[in-house]
């Protein structure tokens, strides 16, 4: 079950007595948990039958404890346990048995975040069995942007696929930060109107003409003169621009563009799809390859691996990133 389920089920009144959620992307696991603490009681009842826990501070004595009250003004009782991580997670007997037989007018969260709960573990399948389990994963990082274009889609709003990648790439796969990005642009971009890049550059403060994501586009076209423009821009504003950021976001462009020289079927649907990027985008990387046959391409590959680890200090000690750039780039279209 996913979280926007999840959420349907406590809007309708179908309330379970233990939710378990747990995983590496706490977006979803606050979800749910914020829902649930926020909407579940109203004001006047949370201060009788609301109880918020702190896994660095609480044990499941004082869970259980809690959780066998019943509600004073309420049909139900609400207690959210946060950083559950930090719990002693055994097989507690005393929690196993709570377990076995959870109280009906009980709603016990349990927020386990940054990691995956334990599957092998007896709590683990008696909440499964009894409750709700929700595994909250790591978005990959060419998932970024279609999750956003969704993200955006369902709010009401629209974005264009190179907006949705120039936040992507800049803003990487922590899904908190990009949806605080994302209301910041909903509050001043009317609604039902597309998001651009421009919408981008004067909200988050992400330039539209200078990014990484324009950089790749440059280098595609073997556009020396932009490519060059860009480099000395990140040079000028490494703070804003950072060299780790900008190598590995080239890294996977041309991993795609080594891919794509292997697809069997070239048609924009299929590369698409074996990509994962969105068919905007594909004539760009027919017109990579091109530009960069195989063997360069390969050959591109080992500069970036060379220039990471000279970024990091191996065999370039107080060379400025700008620097580095600019020898890479040079690399690349000579």
């Amino acid at each position: 079950m996913d979280a926007n389920q999840i959420i349907t089920d406590i809007k309708g009144g179908r309330l379970q007595p233990v939710y378990l959620l747990h995983g590496e992307e706490p977006y979803y696991i606050d979800l749910v948990s914020d829902y649930i603490e926020e909407h579940v009681l109203n004001e006047a009842q949370k201060g009788f039958d609301q109880t918020v826990l702190y896994g660095k501070d609480t044990d499941f004595t004082t869970i259980v404890n809690a959780a066998k009250r019943y509600p004073m003004m309420s049909d139900y009782q609400v207690i959210v346990v946060k950083e559950a991580q930090h719990l002693k997670w055994k097989d507690d007997e005393l929690f196993l048995a709570y377990l076995e037989n959870p109280m009906k007018s009980t709603v016990l969260v349990l927020a386990h975040k940054h990691a995956k709960f334990d599957k092998r573990k007896k709590s683990y399948k008696l909440a499964e069995k009894i409750g709700v389990v929700l595994e909250s994963a790591k978005l990959y990082d060419d998932k970024v942007a279609p999750w956003i274009t969704a993200f955006v889609k369902d709010r009401g709003w629209r974005i264009h696929p190179q907006a949705a990648a120039m936040m992507a790439e800049y803003l990487g796969n922590d899904l908190a930060k990009v949806v605080n990005e994302l209301e910041k642009l909903m509050l001043n971009v009317p609604k039902g109107q597309e998001i651009t890049a421009a919408d981008i550059e004067r909200n988050i403060g992400i330039s539209k003409d200078f990014n990484v994501f324009e950089l790749n586009t440059a280098l595609a076209k073997r556009d020396i003169g932009k490519a060059f423009q860009i480099v000395a821009y990140f040079a000028a504003n490494p703070r804003s621009s950072p060299i780790q950021v900008i190598l590995g976001a080239m890294a996977g462009y041309f991993t795609k563009i080594l891919k794509y020289h292997y697809l069997p079927d070239k048609s924009p649907q299929a590369v698409a799809r074996e990509l994962g990027v969105h068919p905007f985008f594909t004539k760009e990387y027919d017109m990579a390859a091109r530009s960069y046959n195989r063997r360069k391409t390969f050959d591109i590959i080992a500069y970036l691996r060379e220039y990471d680890l000279k970024s990091k200090g191996l065999n370039a000690v107080n060379v400025e990133q700008g620097d580095l750039l600019k020898e890479l780039v040079y690399k690349i279209l000579y």
